[in-house]
């Protein structure tokens, strides 16, 4: 899976060879400096000087949607030649992430996992999962780029060690940004969404089970989160109706329009494929996780990551789990690649526990 032509343009933070990280925008096999391009004044007049001298893209979010569309215009307009080769280059974690955010917003996979791990109940899902989206905030510390190894976790399952149920959790996330602002309607949701990444939420499933009630995840989550190095623009996204939503949700998360996303994704297992699915059929929309994140008071800052959960069709083999697809938990030395078309990909080969400290850069 690829697209990275004109019509995407996902922005990111790269290290070549012998130079300093630099903000940059992909084009095809290479990508071109953003900074450079700004400072021969090809940006346009209204984008501050130093927005893309550092070595992240946080400035940039903190702009707002109408600077983000400006700029994305132009450069499609200039359709400039990529100045930046990323064969050498070290990718890094294009944002400095403030906060994050985990939901649970796939009827399917929250109906499996419910079937799993409540065997006993009448319904498996739990009785406030139609009402709102749910979600936990997790460890923004722990999110970390593409190719950064995962050191296998240790916790209480019930008894303490390494855990023996490690997952993958195949998810969309996006990337907040525009002035910070708590109470986000959920019809404004998208003036407050810069883009869009690949997230795998790295799952311990004995640890998660033992610890996660009556407060939600814990250590059985919070070890790592590994994110795609391209951040696609919400508006080189195709979409779509989403799902019907029974009951109808409070009038906060009522938005009207298209806003599921059709981003066909799949994920491999040392070079196997093994699921293939497509982010279509969330049940809970962007606009409405952002407008339940907030609603309470809690601000969006430029940099928080919300990521959707995981993404589990009906179909079997479209599942974003292993618990779901009934295969085997990651053995140490395995790795798991989680791609979709305009993002490239996520991947992670898992380590022994007490590994070294997980690198700041990891592979294209």
């Amino acid at each position: 899976m690829s697209g990275f032509g004109l019509d995407n343009l996902p922005y990111g933070v790269v290290a070549p060879p012998g130079r300093p990280p630099c903000c940059v925008v992909r084009l095809g096999d290479g990508a071109v400096d953003l900074d450079a391009l700004h400072r021969a004044g090809r940006l346009g007049p209204r984008l501050p000087p130093g927005v893309f001298a550092g070595a992240t893209l946080n400035p940039f979010l903190a702009l707002g949607a109408p600077l983000w569309r400006e700029v994305r215009a132009r450069l499609q307009d200039l359709a400039p030649e990529p100045d930046v080769a990323l064969d050498g280059a070290a990718v890094r974690l294009p944002v400095e992430v403030g906060d994050y955010v985990d939901f649970y917003s796939s009827l399917e996979h929250a109906t499996n996992l419910g079937r799993l791990f409540r065997p006993d109940a009448a319904d498996p899902l739990p009785p406030n999962w139609r009402r709102l989206p749910i979600g936990y905030h997790g460890r923004a510390g722990t999110v970390v780029v593409s190719g950064t190894p995962i050191a296998r976790p240790s916790g209480q399952r019930p008894s303490f060690g390494p855990t023996e149920q490690l997952d993958i959790e195949l998810e969309l996330g996006f990337l907040t940004g525009g002035p910070p602002r708590a109470r986000i309607p959920a019809e404004e949701a998208a003036d407050h969404v810069f883009g869009f990444v690949l997230v795998n939420d790295w799952s311990a499933r004995d640890i998660q089970r033992f610890e996660y009630q009556p407060l939600g995840p814990f250590l059985g989550k919070s070890f790592a989160t590994s994110m795609s190095p391209w951040v696609v623009p919400l508006d080189a996204l195709t979409r779509v109706p989403a799902p019907p939503q029974d009951p109808e949700p409070p009038e906060y998360l009522r938005v009207a329009g298209d806003w599921a996303l059709d981003v066909a994704l799949e994920v491999e297992l040392n070079g196997e494929v093994i699921s293939r699915g497509n982010a279509r059929g969330l049940y809970w929309t962007f606009p409405q996780q952002l407008a339940h994140a907030t609603v309470n008071g809690a601000t969006a800052r430029p940099g928080d990551l919300f990521a959707s959960g995981t993404i589990s069709g009906a179909e079997r083999g479209s599942e974003g789990s292993l618990i779901e697809l009934g295969r085997p938990f990651l053995r140490d030395g395995d790795t798991v690649v989680l791609r979709a078309e305009r993002f490239g990909e996520v991947r992670g080969t898992i380590r022994p526990p007490g590994g070294a400290a997980p690198p700041t850069s990891g592979g294209r």
